[in-house]
């Protein structure tokens, strides 16, 4: 029988805050311990740059159309069953990836994996929310994205040294073997939290009014789209950077993997960040620093770039103070817009998701469409990000943003 918040005791906050950290990392580690091996993946299947990119482009846009499945499940049968499911499903998709005999393969193993990852991403902010205000949890969330930031910072390297080793196949390999150990371990420890089922979640009237309730909720589409022109900007550079890096300034695969390392570990600085500013500040002010602080990083990216500057470092150091402040935005962004939705905590953040993950698909899209030789592409969408995020905490969240 499911252990319930009724039948045994909650969670406490060490424990939801290594929950969230692990189930979080899914994606990122879906995502960054395989992005070293894109040109070797072009090179083993005789695809093209703009199809390979396909195998980024669907996961995202899975991964986003299956959160608005998920976050009603999770309200209308608990996070549990949606949780635990969704990481044997992402176990299964990385399988599949392990094994492809085909681009198209590769493919349909990236949409699996990225149906497994959203349901526990999803289904873990709704149990931050059933825990916790929404202070407390944007604290946490920047606590377990201090843990998270691991993923990215360890992944390429992993994943790099697996492709020089063993070859592009193995870093799917190796991430399936952890996923079936975090199913495992969930299905026997994770306890249940939504306190609120609705019976009637999953009714397409009463989903419908839900997600009506969620859209016209001014703080609601505040903090997502602060947070979607953030993870626009660091997704172009997650799309572009192997190519940029790898192909056009002839790094090395070992050295690709240190170096986006060192790019995206400002995101553990940035959560640190965090951790300090909310208690002090607020949601709000907290945003508009971290939003400030990514408009510069954009800013300065695009002037180097317009320079004539092609070096790695008018690319890598940049982008580390951005994702420093992508570590600010993201924790504030995901607590302030389910702030207002106890009841339906799921239907918001799957809604949020969604909109996040739309953008992002298209971004890699564009990355691929776009590529031209040269790194302008992405560093101005990059910038576009940046500016984006800090136009949105100006105006809308500086209005609409106080929520608790």
């Amino acid at each position: 029988m499911v252990a319930t918040v009724e039948q045994g005791r909650p969670l406490g906050h060490g424990a939801a805050r290594l929950l969230t950290a692990a189930l979080f990392a899914l994606q990122p580690l879906a995502t960054d311990m395989y992005l070293p091996t894109l040109p070797s993946i072009a090179t083993a299947f005789s695809a093209s740059v703009a199809t390979v990119q396909w195998t980024l482009s669907v996961f995202i846009g899975a991964f986003a159309f299956a959160q608005l499945v998920a976050g009603p499940l999770s309200d209308r049968f608990g996070r549990y069953p949606v949780i635990v499911s969704g990481v044997f499903i992402y176990f299964t998709g990385t399988l599949v990836c392990a094994l492809a005999p085909t681009i198209g393969v590769l493919v349909t193993g990236r949409l699996l994996q990225a149906i497994g990852a959203c349901a526990g991403v999803v289904s873990v902010r709704a149990v931050v929310r059933d825990l916790y205000e929404p202070a407390d949890g944007a604290r946490l969330l920047a606590s377990a994205g201090t843990i998270m930031g691991l993923a990215p910072l360890l992944g390429p390297i992993l994943g790099s040294q697996l492709l020089i080793v063993l070859g592009w196949r193995a870093p799917f390999a190796v991430l399936a073997a952890f996923s079936l150990m975090l199913a495992v371990l969930l299905a026997l420890r994770l306890k249940e939290t939504n306190r609120y089922r609705n019976r009637d979640a999953l009714a397409p009237r009463v989903l419908a009014a839900a997600w009506r309730d969620v859209l016209r909720t001014p703080a609601f589409y505040a903090y997502t789209l602060a947070n979607t022109m953030s993870y626009a900007g660091l997704f172009a550079f997650l799309a572009g950077s192997s190519f940029v890096l790898i192909g056009l300034f002839e790094m090395s695969t070992a050295a690709y993997g240190f170096s986006f390392a060192a790019a995206v570990s400002g995101y553990i600085v940035g959560t640190l960040i965090c951790r300090r500013l909310t208690p002090r500040f607020g949601l709000a002010r907290s945003l508009e620093a971290g939003a400030a602080l990514q408009a510069g990083a954009g800013v300065v990216m695009i002037a180097l770039a317009l320079a004539g500057i092609a070096h790695p470092a008018a690319i890598l150091v940049p982008q580390f103070f951005f994702v420093v402040a992508h570590g600010i935005v993201q924790p504030v962004s995901q607590a302030g817009a389910v702030a207002l939705f106890p009841r339906t905590a799921g239907t918001a953040a799957a809604l949020m998701g969604f909109i996040i993950q739309i953008c992002a698909a298209g971004v890699g899209l564009l990355i691929g469409a776009t590529w031209n030789g040269t790194a302008l592409p992405m560093v101005l969408t990059i910038g576009a990000g940046g500016i984006g995020s800090l136009t949105i905490a100006l105006v809308l969240v500086r209005r609409h943003g106080q929520v608790g």
